[in-house]
């Protein structure tokens, strides 16, 4: 009887299972599907956007016997996944591509790890936390393989698979770690045991260690993160930007939600300490520098804008990971809006890069010399996605740094600190290049590079939160506090 009572706070996920297997029978009566399947799959889910947002009206509560919560961080997540889906699912319909894919099949699949991602947000049970985690990887792998003709793409998603099911199995032995000392697979069980059992540091540091394997491998986290570059450039680009951002935000939502539900003692209005035993937030700063450091450094070297990008992707996981090392509201709070303008200013970049190859065929940074000459609007648009990704004023970029850094420095990790500015300072090297080859550099050709108005409509609408939330950045900062609220302690 509990389980059918839930079913009433499980309408998005349901929506979302629904419209994926529609888009599949549509297509198996008609190839002719593929011509909506993109406006098919944006109404499934702006009805599951409707029926968040209508849940939010709700208590918070647990559901399928304490399988999945459903509170305020939850619903920011899945408002936060539909967007990034949806934003996907525009940047795919402009894209060359994409343009010769088999979209039923294609579009099918980006909702299916939607479902994942939200699935994951919710999770309050280590067992569904796998299947959710799973979910989103499998149906991944399948969608950076998805240009079968295309040695690389294959080769991306064959590295991908293999990467991905290691980092699973070290996640799913520490799992059974956490089982051993509990009897129990739920994170409030599993919380109660380790606050009143006997566990000793090693056995605890362990398991840690072999869990964060796999939520590190998600967040593309140093030491974890040698799959990214080769499957960011395989990938067709749209999932490229799509997996730079919803699957890593996934990954921080099961990071907050299972370490401040097992791993601490507080509560969400006063702060958090860490339960005694093993002190997993040097650990976890350790790792934020060396992300972001590496992240940066190796991006340095690239001559291709994916791999670039790609490797910038990692340096902003470390710059996230700050905020949650310092065991305050103002930390995780300062990654919910960071993830926001990450949303816009890393999925702006991508489309950019989209829209050039379409006209070029090329995705490397040279063959952006004179850009700005030939294709005034992308290369502004470019310029701005990125000093908003170095964190300069007056974008976006600048306010969700200035966030992290300031939680950082205010629990007195100022190491940490320094190693992030220094970071942000050193991204600008290599961001700074491709705005020099756009504007000061003789373009080869003076052919204008002529991007579809659809793709001019998409860029200019990323520009503008890029620079909105720059400016006023109130409502976003409220929303973040709104969304704030966990069920636990």
């Amino acid at each position: 009887m509990e389980n059918i009572l839930s079913i009433r706070w499980f309408f998005p996920e349901i929506i979302i299972s629904s419209f994926i297997l529609l888009i599949l029978l549509m297509v198996s009566f008609s190839r002719k599907t593929d011509i909506v399947a993109h406006y098919v799959s944006l109404f499934g889910l702006f009805l599951s956007f409707l029926a968040v947002m209508y849940g939010i009206k709700d208590q918070q509560v647990s559901i399928f016997r304490d399988l999945l919560a459903i509170d305020k961080l939850s619903t920011y997540f899945k408002v936060f996944f539909i967007i990034v889906t949806a934003l996907t699912i525009l940047i795919s319909m402009g894209s060359l591509e994409v343009e010769r894919l088999k979209k039923s099949e294609y579009y099918s699949l980006i909702l299916a790890v939607c479902l994942g991602m939200m699935l994951l947000s919710s999770a309050t049970d280590l067992l569904m936390i796998y299947l959710s985690m799973e979910m989103v990887s499998l149906t991944s792998y399948i969608l950076v393989g998805f240009l079968r003709e295309e040695n690389r793409s294959t080769e991306a998603a064959l590295k991908y698979v293999l990467f991905g099911a290691a980092c699973s199995g070290c996640m799913l032995y520490g799992m059974s770690l956490f089982y051993g000392v509990s009897g129990s697979t739920n994170l409030y069980e599993i919380k109660k045991a380790l606050v009143a059992g006997n566990i000793s540091s090693a056995f605890l540091l362990l398991a840690m260690v072999l869990l964060l394997g796999g939520f590190f491998f998600k967040i593309s986290a140093v030491p974890f993160h040698m799959w990214v570059p080769d499957v960011y450039h395989g990938a067709p680009t749209p999932i490229t930007g799509f997996l730079s951002v919803g699957p890593k935000a996934a990954g921080f939502a099961i990071l907050i939600r299972f370490f401040y539900l097992v791993m601490v003692k507080g509560s969400q209005t006063t702060g958090w300490s860490v339960l005694k035993g093993f002190d997993w937030t040097v650990l976890i700063g350790v790792v934020s520098a060396f992300t972001m450091t590496i992240g940066n450094l190796a991006a340095i070297g690239q001559s291709n804008a994916k791999r670039l990008l790609a490797y910038s992707s990692i340096a902003h996981a470390g710059y996230m990971l700050m905020g949650f090392v310092v065991l305050n509201p103002l930390g995780l709070k300062a990654i919910l809006f960071y993830l926001i303008v990450y949303l816009f200013m890393n999925l702006g970049a991508f489309l950019f890069v989209i829209a050039i190859a379409n006209v070029t065929g090329d995705e490397e940074i040279e063959s952006y010399r004179g850009l700005a000459w030939k294709a005034p609007l992308p290369a502004v648009a470019m310029t701005v996605f990125l000093f908003s990704l170095t964190g300069i004023p007056p974008f976006s970029g600048f306010v969700g740094k200035i966030l992290l850094f300031a939680a950082v420095i205010r629990e007195k990790w100022y190491i940490l600190a320094v190693i992030g500015i220094l970071n942000s300072v050193i991204s600008l090297y290599y961001y700074a290049r491709i705005i020099k080859v756009m504007f000061l550099e003789t373009p080869v050709e003076e052919t204008p590079v002529e991007i579809t108005r659809f793709n001019r409509w998409v860029l200019t609408g990323f520009i503008i939160p890029n620079i909105a939330i720059g400016i006023y950045w109130g409502p976003i900062v409220e929303l973040v506090e709104k969304s704030f609220k966990f069920i636990g302690p």
